[in-house]
């Protein structure tokens, strides 16, 4: 134990001194032309980050705290204020709520109890029950953070399973190991047999857990950090606010039309189920939702807040609609604008604007009797400051013009291809990126690159630079989430891997194949949206 606790140790430090030899390295090379000191030493400190974030050399909400420190240590920013801005943008607020609301959601058992239901209207075969968890996870994923969806998902697919396959068809890897080292079966070549094996009910049911979970997440700002690490930087860099109904309107179609396509690739082409029978499973889950019985009165209120939080952020999109009814006094302080508002000021963000309700939403659940502080404050912190550090990466590469430098210089070859061919690029480029990193850290160095694109491709896409910039980085955003092949990429694929039900070999065929599929398929639904609902978004 010690001999492998002091071999990561050094594993580590040697990781953590070659990012601080290229850092170096390129700080101190010659300025290339068209780029500032100030933007070469903010290029030296993405590539700090952007090392360490995909060796995991360091936690990656620890690397994150690094970057105030190099943008103000080598004079990006004059003082550590500046390079600590982005860890208090609002976006980090809104996923704080959405953090504390599901807390609630998850204590008094409701997430299980819609899977539940789910499992038992759905799942008269082993597709459709395969099926009727994938649309769950997703609906969840939606509104809660794709992790701790499959944390919470995977643990009853695993349950459903149970009461279809034998024990040693469900035996996880580990238990598998202790089993042949206790129950070995000698072949007639003296070779030790396997006495469980991996069942395509099994694979298809937990990896499809996995690829729902990110999926889902698409479908809003709260769903999975690539969106909302977007929605922030594009505030930060372009001065520019994409609202909760916004997003839904280009996420959601995105989740109708990949759901189902995933789901139809796991269990007809690469794992199609083999066991006929599951009206055990469907049997276990009504019974186990009779269990559960009706929710309390806590309960209910919480999912009344919730409900009406999930209301509050679709309506403050739909301010349009409301306008021939109401006074402009009322649109600017409902819905924000620059004029009068009803308390005698002018200028609002609006009683609905999506960050507004979703904090609102935690004292509510306190002074409604339902959580206590040390209930709500157990939230994934690392996440946070994560989206804090990539923020503040952005905003120095924005203000240091490295990001144009950069786009610039490596995508310039593409101007006058094709809009599929750039659309299919960087999908392509997003996914290859994420599968080697975490989704959350690709956003975050890719991000800022595909907003600086908006001047190089403008011409090429017939767009202004703002519309170009916009339309190419909530596409790099959207690819984050696609990346199925590896544990690494995303963390419902970690968590599905994790819990030793699955092997990588299974991940990787299955994900090889969704990833080119994907890439393909998400290349004409954006296309898609970009023609035909981007120009009514009044982006």
């Amino acid at each position: 134990m010690i001999h492998r606790l002091m071999g990561a140790s050094s594993s580590r430090l040697a990781l953590f001194a070659l990012a601080g030899i290229g850092t170096v390295a390129i700080a101190a090379a010659p300025s290339p032309s068209g780029l500032s000191m100030t933007g070469q030493y903010a290029l030296a400190t993405m590539f700090f980050a952007g090392f360490l974030w995909v060796t995991g050399a360091l936690p990656l909400a620890v690397t994150a705290l690094t970057i105030p420190v190099l943008l103000t240590g080598t004079g990006v920013y004059d003082s550590m204020d500046a390079a600590l801005v982005g860890f208090a943008d609002h976006i980090i607020f809104l996923f704080l709520a959405g953090f504390m609301l599901a807390n609630a959601i998850q204590k008094y058992d409701i997430d299980r109890r819609i899977a539940l239901y789910s499992i038992a209207k759905m799942g008269s075969s082993p597709r459709r029950l395969i099926f009727a968890i994938m649309i769950v996870t997703a609906l969840l994923s939606m509104w809660v953070s794709n992790t701790a969806t499959a944390a919470m998902m995977t643990p009853i697919a695993v349950g459903v399973l149970s009461q279809i396959l034998d024990r040693d068809d469900l035996m996880s890897s580990d238990e598998q190991d202790r089993t042949s080292d206790t129950t070995e079966t000698v072949s007639d070549g003296g070779t030790v047999e396997s006495t469980a094996a991996f069942t395509n009910l099994r694979i298809s049911m937990l990896l499809g857990t996995a690829y729902a979970a990110s999926v889902g997440g698409v479908g809003t700002i709260i769903g999975t950090p690539p969106n909302a690490i977007l929605v922030s930087q594009l505030n930060a860099i372009l001065d520019y606010e994409i609202g909760f109904t916004e997003w839904f309107i280009v996420g959601f179609p995105v989740v109708v039309v990949t759901l189902p396509l995933v789901w139809f690739l796991l269990t007809y082409v690469l794992y199609p189920p083999e066991v006929p029978d599951v009206e055990r499973a469907r049997a276990t889950a009504r019974e186990q939702l009779e269990a559960e019985g009706d929710l309390d009165p806590r309960g209910k209120r919480v999912a009344a807040i919730f409900a009406v939080t999930a209301g509050l952020w679709m309506l403050g999109g739909l301010g349009d609609l409301f306008e021939p009814y109401l006074s402009a006094v009322w649109m600017t302080t409902v819905f924000g604008g620059e004029g009068m508002t009803i308390f005698g000021v002018e200028g609002h963000q609006g009683l609905l604007y999506y960050v507004m309700v979703g904090v609102a939403a935690v004292p509510a659940l306190v002074l409604a009797d339902t959580m206590e502080w040390d209930e709500l404050v157990d939230i994934d912190w690392g996440t946070l400051l994560l989206f804090g550090g990539g923020i503040s990466l952005a905003n120095a590469l924005a203000d240091t013009g490295a990001t144009e430098w950069i786009a610039d210089t490596v995508f310039s070859g593409l101007v006058g291809a094709p809009i599929v061919l750039v659309i299919g690029a960087v999908v392509l480029v997003v996914i290859f990126l994420t599968e080697m990193t975490s989704n959350s850290a690709t956003t975050s160095i890719i991000v800022p690159i595909l907003i600086s694109l908006g001047s190089v491709f403008s011409a090429t896409l017939g767009l202004t630079d703002f519309s170009t910039a916009l339309f190419l980085s909530v596409a790099g955003a959207i690819a984050a989430s696609f990346a199925f092949a590896l544990p690494v990429a995303t963390p419902p694929n970690a968590i599905v891997f994790g819990s030793g039900y699955v092997e990588q070999r299974h991940m990787l065929r299955a994900g090889l194949v969704l990833n080119a599929v994907m890439t393909v398929v998400l290349t004409g639904v954006i296309w898609a949206l970009f023609t035909f609902v981007w120009p009514h978004l009044l982006w």
